[in-house]
């Protein structure tokens, strides 16, 4: 790893913010010239000979300036957030090797969520009853087994994502189409700072950019990169959340959906994943086989999950296939009503079971997942 002074890091950062200076030419630049330093000295005629540069970006990288890259480390250092450089320690090994990796990433949070096992988890921002609680009870059921769930902080199930992540007590990573201090969209201020305080909130962006039209195309990659398996829950045709999945299989990571209706617009993009060789996740099992690490001791009897009792068992059983009165549940468990109604009461606590207008319990998809 390279030993970055004060002021090689900023001489990097103001060359990583010249417009159209990726990864690929950066790292060209740094060969010829040695150091950020030295290629923001050097005279465009030199820069014009490294392989890639343009004229036109022989002149950006003349005119960048110094005082713009202290200015977004003053606003980094005022929002409390972090640097990193690609070859800082903490910087994610799996963006190192991505096809377009960031030059660097602004960070808010807790660091050491980049050292451990992820999964992405995205869908639509359109998504109906059905994938928000799938989406919600896989986030939170991952979460405690200990992987931490990354999705892209937007509206719809990334949103969901994160909420369940937090609410299983667990970790979650929040990719932004935007800079650190910009909360978007305005709904999510309040999940904004749970994530910035419980979790990390992630961007290639500086502090302060608003979000563009492009920038979410390019924070998708950054969501899948993070993650050794992204998970489609709901997406339309034409869903960005497929493209996270594109660029999940351009990445060699794994892709799994949430399979629904055929008759659903919000599932037809996952359902031609499936269709197309994505694996389906019918169990959290289908998850965690992918986490050699942390699957052999969060199997379906873990103590992570607490096992429902026998009766409580029957019972989800027994609302497999549509909602049921009480009293054809009594008849299909053969037990004492009282014990059913106390067992019906527990599963409606830990939230498997809803009582419906009507009378019917229903079963909640996050009971699939308990």
């Amino acid at each position: 790893m390279t030993e970055w002074t004060g002021e090689a890091r900023l001489a990097y950062l103001a060359l990583s913010q010249v417009p159209g200076i990726g990864a690929s030419r950066l790292n060209a630049l740094l060969e010829r010239f040695k150091s950020a330093s030295a290629v923001l000295q050097a005279p465009a005629a030199d820069l014009k000979n490294v392989e890639g540069i343009s004229r036109a970006a022989a002149t950006a990288i003349a005119h960048a300036d110094l005082a713009v890259a202290n200015r977004v480390l003053v606003e980094l250092e005022a929002l409390g957030g972090r640097m990193l450089l690609p070859d800082d320690l903490l910087f994610p090994e799996l963006l190192r090797n991505i096809g377009d990796p960031p030059t660097c990433l602004f960070a808010l949070g807790k660091l050491e969520l980049l050292t451990q096992p992820a999964v992405a988890i995205v869908g639509s921002r359109e998504h109906s009853h059905y994938g928000a609680e799938v989406c919600e009870a896989v986030a939170r059921a991952a979460a405690q087994a200990g992987l931490v769930v990354v999705s892209g902080m937007a509206r719809g199930l990334d949103a969901v994502a994160h909420r369940g992540a937090l609410a299983g007590g667990g970790a979650t990573i929040g990719i932004l189409g935007n800079g650190l201090g910009v909360i978007y969209p305005a709904a999510n201020r309040r999940l904004y700072h749970a994530v910035a305080e419980q979790g990390l909130l992630l961007t290639e962006f500086p502090p302060g950019e608003r979000p563009s039209a492009g920038s979410f195309q390019r924070r998708n990659r950054l969501i899948s990169g993070l993650a050794r398996v992204t998970l489609i829950v709901e997406a339309a045709k034409t869903s960005g959340a497929l493209l996270t999945a594109q660029y999940a299989l351009d990445q060699g990571r794994e892709v799994l959906a949430v399979p629904g209706p055929i008759t659903s617009p919000v599932s037809a993009g996952a359902n031609r994943l499936i269709r197309d060789g994505a694996a389906p996740l019918l169990e959290l099992d289908d998850l965690l086989r992918y986490y050699a690490e942390i699957a052999p001791a969060t199997g379906p009897s873990s103590s992570w999950s607490a096992a429902p009792a026998p009766l409580e068992r029957r019972l989800l059983n027994a609302l497999q296939i549509e909602p049921l009165l009480t009293e054809q549940l009594v008849e299909q468990v053969g037990a004492p009503v009282v014990e059913t109604l106390d067992a019906l009461a527990a599963l409606e606590l830990g939230g498997q079971v809803k009582l419906e207008l009507g009378g019917r319990y229903r079963l909640v998809a996050a009971g699939l997942f308990r």
